[in-house]
C-alpha cells in the first residue's frame, strides 16, 4: 500500500478536494499534515482581498497545532474532517462557538478553541510548515502530497472526482511519483473548487 503525507492548511478549499479524492479513492495510507498560509505568506505584500484568508490561517493554524500537541496525527485528522465539511462542503461560518461546537462533538477539549489568540503556538505551525517546505524542497502553497517520500505541489484538484476516475488519477499520480525524471506539470485553474460530495451510486 502507498504512503502519503498530505500537508494541507485547513482554510483551503483546494486542499479539501485533494484530501476527499486521496481518502475515498486511494489504495493508500494518508497521514494529513499541518502546514500555513500564514507561514508561507509572511514578509509578502499580500493583495487586500487575500488578508482575511491569511488572517483565518493563522488563527485556526494555532487551534490545529493546539490539538495536534495534545491529541497528536489524530486530533488533527479529525479536527480536520469535521473542520472540511462544515467549512467547505456546507459552507457554513466559523466562529469561536463553531469551533467550540466541533470540538465538543469530536470529544476533544473545547477549550481549545481559545487557542486562536495564543501567539505562542506560532513557533509550532511554523515547525510543521517548515516540514512541508523540506519535504518539497522549496515553498510552495497547499497541498503539498508527499507520495512514497518524494514531494509535490498539489495535486490541485477543482472538484472531487468520482470513485472511479479517483482510483485512475492515483494511480497516475504513483506513475509519476516512481518516474525519477518528472519534474512538473501545470494548467491554469480558477477557483473556488466545487467542494461537492460525488455521487457514490447505489
Amino acid at each position: 500500500m502507498t504512503d502519503i503525507a498530505l500537508y494541507v492548511d485547513p482554510v483551503c478549499p483546494f486542499s479539501w478536494v485533494t484530501a476527499r479524492w486521496l481518502q475515498t479513492s486511494a489504495d493508500a495510507r494518508v497521514t494529513l499534515r499541518q502546514m500555513s498560509l500564514a507561514v508561507l505568506n509572511e514578509g509578502q505584500d499580500v493583495d487586500a482581498g487575500q488578508r482575511p484568508m491569511i488572517e483565518r490561517s493563522r488563527r485556526l493554524g494555532r487551534i490545529f497545532a493546539a490539538v495536534t500537541r495534545r491529541y497528536g496525527d489524530d486530533g488533527f485528522d479529525r479536527l480536520y474532517q469535521e473542520f472540511g465539511t462544515v467549512a467547505h462542503t456546507r459552507k457554513e461560518p466559523i466562529t469561536h462557538e463553531t469551533i467550540a461546537a466541533m470540538l465538543t462533538r469530536l470529544d476533544l477539549d473545547p477549550a481549545l478553541a481559545e487557542a486562536a489568540d495564543d501567539a505562542s503556538l506560532d513557533e509550532s505551525v511554523a515547525e510543521t510548515h517548515r516540514a512541508s517546505e523540506q519535504a518539497l524542497g522549496q515553498p510552495s502553497g497547499s497541498p503539498i502530497a508527499v507520495v512514497e517520500g518524494r514531494g509535490f505541489s498539489g495535486p490541485v484538484l477543482t472538484k472531487i472526482p468520482d470513485p472511479q476516475q479517483g482510483k485512475q488519477l492515483f494511480e497516475a499520480l504513483v506513475t509519476l511519483a516512481s518516474t525519477p525524471a518528472f519534474a512538473a506539470v501545470r494548467s491554469p485553474y480558477s477557483g473556488p473548487p466545487d467542494t461537492t460530495e460525488p455521487a457514490t451510486g447505489t
